[in-house]
């Protein structure tokens, strides 16, 4: 009997490609073959984003892409973007199943059902729809990914109560919730039993875990530092209200934990950020900058920062342009202010020109690149663990040490998903700044 094919595309954060390897994982061995996107498939299964307008034209690319492969193929739309916007994903050639953030663990369900029964129709005249409402929902859902055999991205909390004016997630993915520690620690225990060495804790908003329990995000972390079977355990975004002197001092103190913070500014300045409704001042974001420098002076800190925000003047700019300047900071993730749908800030007055929000944001993006290069000079001599990846570039493979930086080395198959004591020489590039190293014996 001939096997289903079946491709999987992953667009946005990290908590998709935990959630989609978690779903593609459903599709067993004896019905189906899971092949690569860019191969013809007889389902094509996109993982939306929808957090910019542009993310949303990379999925309906993607869309396309896959219907033009193969035209005969059926096409499942899921995520943020299809829970947002599900009648324009309905009207495209192709799609047969559009699954919001809930159902879309259903999709096994939903491809097995579809195909036994219509074999022969033209099913792609008559998708099917499964976008309840999410805001409702209190159900959690764990996930992890297992594409990589090196790391996983593991998902331990999702939604957001946050409601910030330009954000549409707690719209997509629903009100904040988790599972117990014990639970959560049971997933953790599976993920230990495979060969992965590292865990990426992801979330929307992980700072958050435990609330609805009683507990606490730090009450994970020290259960995690004591998990046998993973060798390091990687912090992903946390809101700067949220990560805690008690949680960096357990970072400073873990032998699993990594000196790696990624801190939401979203703006270096104050009125920009009470316009965010964001729950902090920046003077709050500088003290735990600070803190972590203290302890870890080679940490990595990346920082999430909006520009051309709803009343961004150029003086709101240059102040936060100054503020981060003087930030101790790694390098930023930048983001153009792009209008979603339900948000408040689609009726607030003062919107920046598309000119002078990329002006803008090529200056930080400059300013991101200095600092991001400052770091890794300073890294020069210094040595680290570095975990190396099945991931080639060229002859040469790929890895991170523990505070993130970025290496190669010539391959070998022996060193892959092996944590190697080594230097770093040199900088390969200014513009990818890809570490050259030594292996130190």
């Amino acid at each position: 009997m001939q096997k289903t094919r079946i491709a999987f595309h992953t667009l946005g954060c990290k908590l998709n490609f935990s959630e989609t390897s978690t779903i593609s994982r459903q599709f067993g061995l004896q019905d189906f073959e899971v092949v690569d996107f860019g191969q013809e498939a007889d389902v094509y299964v996109v993982h939306t984003c929808s957090v910019t307008a542009t993310a949303e034209q990379k999925c309906k690319a993607s869309i396309r892409q896959a219907h033009r492969r193969n035209p005969a193929a059926h096409v499942a739309v899921m995520g943020c973007a299809a829970q947002s916007n599900p009648d324009m994903f309905l009207k495209m050639e192709g799609v047969s199943w559009v699954l919001g953030n809930e159902d879309k663990f259903r999709l096994e369900e939903f491809v097995r059902s579809s195909l036994q029964t219509i074999e022969n129709e033209d099913y792609h005249h008559i998708a099917r729809q499964e976008t309840g409402d999410i805001s409702k929902t209190k159900k959690f859902i764990p996930s992890y990914s297992m594409n990589d055999r090196t790391r996983s991205f593991f998902k331990v909390q999702d939604g957001c109560d946050y409601f910030c004016t330009y954000c549409s997630i707690p719209f997509m993915r629903g009100r904040s919730r988790s599972e117990s520690v014990e639970n959560t620690m049971i997933v953790a225990r599976e993920i230990a039993a495979t060969s992965i060495k590292e865990i990426i804790l992801t979330g929307v908003n992980i700072g958050d875990f435990g609330r609805q329990n009683g507990e606490k995000f730090i009450d994970l972390l020290r259960q995690l530092d004591q998990l046998d079977g993973i060798e390091r355990i990687r912090i992903s975004s946390i809101e700067p209200e949220l990560l805690t002197d008690e949680i960096i001092h357990l970072v400073k103190d873990s032998k699993k934990l990594l000196p790696h913070f990624h801190i939401p500014l979203q703006s270096g300045n104050d009125r920009i950020l009470d316009l965010m409704k964001r729950k902090y001042k920046r003077e709050v974001f500088s003290n735990r900058v600070n803190t972590i420098k203290q302890l870890m002076p080679d940490a990595c800190i990346a920082a999430d920062v909006i520009v051309g925000f709803p009343g961004e003047t150029e003086e709101d700019f240059q102040d936060a342009f100054s503020f981060i300047e003087s930030l101790d900071i790694t390098y930023m993730h930048l983001f153009t202010y792009s209008e979603r749908p339900g948000t408040k800030a689609l009726q607030m007055e003062g919107k920046v020109p598309e000119q002078e929000k990329r002006r803008r944001s090529k200056v930080m993006h400059e300013l991101s690149e200095k600092k991001k290069l400052d770091f890794y000079k300073s890294q020069i001599g210094k040595e680290y663990n570095i975990l190396w990846e099945s991931d080639r570039s060229g002859e040469y493979m790929l890895g991170w040490t523990d505070n993130y930086v970025h290496c190669r080395t010539r391959f070998n198959p022996d060193r892959v998903n092996k944590i190697v004591a080594c230097r770093l020489t040199a900088i390969n590039t200014e513009k990818e700044a890809i570490f050259d190293v030594e292996t130190v014996f």
